[in-house]
């Protein structure tokens, strides 16, 4: 009976290692009961429009209150200035951000629009930065304290 006992508990060792690493593997596809591949939803929709997409964050106080987010189509090429223009109520003066949505940068209260590109300060301005697929994009208005 001890020899039962241990091939059991083997074979269970041997499955449950196969179970675990099979379902440890994540892929970007999902398959479909008939065998054949299919893209996760949003990106197949994405495909089928040929577009890709960006998606936008507009908050204030370091992201404490979030007034809007938005997910845009983006096209090869397109700098965050115009994106913002075409997507959102945007107002600028000579390439600075003056508000948002209706959100005022007050210079009396030191408040300025910030933004960051996959969690990263941004190192050029919004009408030089070359949006890419994929980006999370968060405009900040926050204190420059």
């Amino acid at each position: 009976m001890n020899k039962w006992t241990v091939r059991l508990t083997a074979l269970l060792f041997v499955i449950t290692l196969f179970a675990g690493c099979g379902a440890g593997q994540g892929t970007q596809e999902n398959t479909q009961d008939n065998g054949t591949t299919e893209a996760p939803q949003e990106e197949q929709a994405n495909n089928e429009a040929g577009q890709e997409t960006a998606t936008i964050t507009i908050s204030k106080n370091e992201g404490e209150e979030v007034i809007t987010e938005e997910e845009v189509a983006i096209e090869e090429g397109a700098i965050l200035m115009d994106v913002l223009k075409e997507n959102l109520e945007v107002e600028e003066d000579g390439g600075f951000i003056m508000s948002i949505e209706g959100e005022v940068a007050s210079e009396d209260e030191q408040m300025a629009w910030m933004y960051f590109v996959n969690g990263e300060t941004a190192s050029v301005g919004a009408a030089e930065y070359e949006v890419q697929p994929g980006d999370q994009i968060t405009f900040d208005m926050q204190s420059w304290e």
